[in-house]
């Protein structure tokens, strides 16, 4: 039989100076791609938001499903920054097939509405059902924001713009009455149109109820990590800077700071409070190098490149790169990836990482490195490969390893401790195919690279 010789390296995790992202293409000819969004349900597909007014279902196997999940086309204003920006599904989508949509309007406003999907056929949506929950009048065509996702609170969670032109010059990022330029969080499980959490920031005081946060310029995109309970925003830079923020989501009454402030940099601090009482991004970079504009991604916490385990992967629009925000709050960039304008990032629901680009592609987010760990300095020897009944570590010289095997999806399908005597792993059960093996100590976590079972 066949032996596949591993080395495990003596790369600490953390550390993305050897790894490369890689990215496969899964989907081609999608148009204005804007939002990628998992399926409701278990299974694996996507929802592919389009900024002309549809929305499309992506196979598992990377077909576009003929039908559209929904056509408002009719409803919206598309051109520029304008469109249908935003998809969050219900978290009881199952029983009651509700989802929320958030678009410009026929009159350029800001729209987020809740809509049905056929209570016989969930892969239609019914344009017809539309009850509108906000609308938000705006001075200028950009910045309209249009991120919206349900928090680990079961709240809906939206991102506005500031209203548009430059420089924010209605300041209605810093006007607490406006609802622009904020991040809002809204109880969508009501008769009305929506309630007010009893626990936003400024209920019975001065500002706008639904105001979660302030101070944001154009959010392009908000994602929660739900294993850490923080939201990260992607807020794109006036002139010199693009910023990352993460705060807790519990953290209520946030100033971000804009127009105040510009990442770091002072830029109009007229009629501004106290810098001490805005928080800072955790994060930013400047223009050099054809950057421009940030495209907001995800921590990643999928099973197949634990290198990138917790770290903030996101890109750049003009630059066409992807940066890698590691647990030091420094960016890696990855060289560029020519053609490609990262619009959007989404996760399915085994965790994995999707890139959508102008050129109408979705790509799936990969690393090159399958080991990284310093937990063995010795090469161990994974066989048999194909395996039969058992697998072996040899010269894994550690004791209480775990083996955890997942398909090529994602999906954990067998779980065992590695046996101390002769380090082998009772595979009998398992069914025949492909598959990538996990060792882990102490939540330190080692791949190997493919496995076959026979």
């Amino acid at each position: 039989m066949k032996k596949i010789l591993l080395w495990f390296g003596l790369f600490v995790a953390a550390c993305l100076s050897a790894q490369t992202i890689v990215l496969e293409s899964f989907v081609t000819g999608v148009s204005n791609p804007v939002e990628i969004v998992a399926s409701p349900t278990s299974d694996n597909r996507l929802f592919v938001v389009q900024q002309s007014g549809t929305i499309k279902i992506i196979n598992e196997n990377g077909t576009v499903a003929a039908d559209n999940f929904l056509n408002i086309s009719n409803l919206i204003t598309f051109g520029g920054e304008r469109g249908l920006l935003g998809l969050a599904f219900h978290p009881q989508f199952a029983t009651n097939r509700y989802f929320f949509v958030y678009y410009n309007n026929l009159q350029g406003a800001i729209r987020v509405s809740r809509f049905n999907a056929n209570s016989s056929n969930p892969n239609i949506a019914d344009p017809s059902s539309e009850k509108i929950l906000l609308t938000i009048p705006k001075p200028f065509t950009n910045h309209n924001g249009g991120s919206i996702h349900f928090g680990p609170d079961g709240y809906l969670w939206i991102s506005t713009g500031d209203g548009g032109s430059g420089g924010d010059p209605n300041n209605n990022s810093q006007n607490k009455n406006s609802l622009l330029g904020k991040m809002l969080r809204i109880d969508i499980n009501s008769d009305n149109a929506y309630n007010i959490p009893s626990d936003n920031p400024f209920v019975g005081v001065d500002g706008a109820d639904e105001i979660w946060a302030y101070g944001l310029r154009n959010a392009w995109k908000f994602s929660f990590d739900k294993t850490t309970n923080n939201v990260w925003i992607a807020d794109v830079g006036q002139e010199i800077l693009e910023e990352i923020n993460r705060i807790p989501a519990t953290s209520a009454g946030i100033n971000y700071g804009w127009r105040c402030y510009e990442g770091n940099n002072t830029y109009n601090t007229a009629g501004c409070a106290n810098s001490s009482t805005m928080t800072f991004p955790i994060a930013q970079y400047d223009h050099s190098g054809d950057k421009c504009s940030i495209t907001g991604g995800y921590v990643y916490r999928g099973n197949l490149y634990p290198d990138l385990t917790g770290k903030y992967v996101f890109a750049d629009y003009c630059s066409q790169q992807i940066g890698v925000l590691g647990s030091n709050n420094m960016i890696t960039w990855t060289p560029q990836f020519s053609g490609s304008n990262f619009i959007s990032f989404g996760e399915d629901n085994q965790k994995q990482l999707y890139a959508a680009a102008a050129n109408g592609r979705i790509y799936k987010v990969k690393t090159t490195n399958l080991s990284v760990s310093d937990i063995s300095k010795n090469q161990i020897l994974i066989s048999p490969i194909p395996a039969k009944d058992f697998i072996y570590t040899n010269n894994l010289n550690e004791n209480n390893v775990s083996a955890e095997i997942v398909d090529l999806a994602g999906r954990t399908v067998f779980e065992s401790k590695v046996a101390e005597q002769d380090k082998s792993i009772n595979v009998s059960t398992l069914s025949p195919g492909n598959y990538i093996l996990i060792l882990k100590k102490n939540d330190i976590r080692f791949i190997s690279q493919k496995i076959i079972k026979e």
